[in-house]
């Protein structure tokens, strides 16, 4: 099996794993507590800025120059930011926990996993191509990150009436665009090593955006209590010990 397409399946597999765990999570569970959602979006949050910190950002300046990579966090902020606008014009989907429009808030929050999986999946291909041991970290922190993201979309699909199978049907689905992600990543990575950076800072510049302007805030704004700050801490503790293991 070539190289390109064994890093494409490996992003593939941790796109669907993770939400489609999240979204198998939420049939066990039924009705998760805003203080769980609020612990697990935390530790979540967590993951991601520990792999942006200590794996993604340094790789990304080491392969490229600094102006390389503060233009490539730059672009990928800026291409988030056009994606939840144009999410947030179709609909609110934050209080995706109340009662009503179940369905369409779930399909919504997916829509907005699924685009957010592109560039994860980005950084997945870009950091094997950087190198194994950083594609792996990624992979095993991203995979994580995704079953809360899971969790939070299946939630409500499964209030509204929504079938369970037809539910994670919709949860695997969210992940395959970060199989697309790295597909690209590893493509653009073969080009040059600036590139490569070029990549990473990007992906890093999107998952900083979607941890401080999303993660963190709706994980505080699900339980005011410390619940959150300590899921925080843990996910920023397991991600530094994937960063070292790997």
């Amino acid at each position: 099996m070539s190289e390109i397409i064994k890093i494409t399946l490996i992003g593939l597999a941790v796109g669907m794993m993770g939400t489609g765990m999240g979204g198998l999570i939420a049939f066990v569970m039924k009705n998760p507590s805003r203080k769980f959602l609020s612990f697990v979006l935390g530790c979540s949050s967590g993951l991601m800025l520990s792999i942006v910190c200590f794996d993604l950002l340094p790789e990304a300046f080491e392969l490229g120059r600094l102006s390389i990579g503060i233009l490539g966090i730059g672009a990928g902020v800026l291409m988030i930011v056009g994606i939840d606008e144009r999410l947030s014009a179709g609909g609110n989907y934050e209080g995706f926990l109340s009662k009503e429009s179940f369905v369409k808030t779930g399909m919504l929050l997916g829509l907005g996993i699924a685009l957010h999986n592109f560039p994860e999946g980005l950084a997945i291909g870009s950091g094997f191509m950087a190198a194994k041991r950083l594609g792996m970290g990624i992979s095993i922190v991203i995979g994580l990150h995704n079953i809360p993201e899971g969790i939070s979309m299946a939630a409500p699909l499964g209030a509204g009436g929504m079938g369970k199978w037809q539910a994670f049907f919709y949860t695997l689905l969210a992940g395959v665009p970060m199989g697309m992600g790295a597909l690209m990543g590893v493509i653009l990575g073969e080009i040059s090593k600036g590139l490569i950076g070029f990549c990473l800072s990007f992906a890093g510049g999107t998952m900083l955006y979607i941890t401080c302007g999303e993660l963190i805030p709706k994980a505080h704004g699900f339980n005011e209590s410390r619940i959150s700050s300590y899921g925080v801490v843990c996910g920023f503790i397991l991600g530094m010990a994937a960063a070292y293991r790997f």
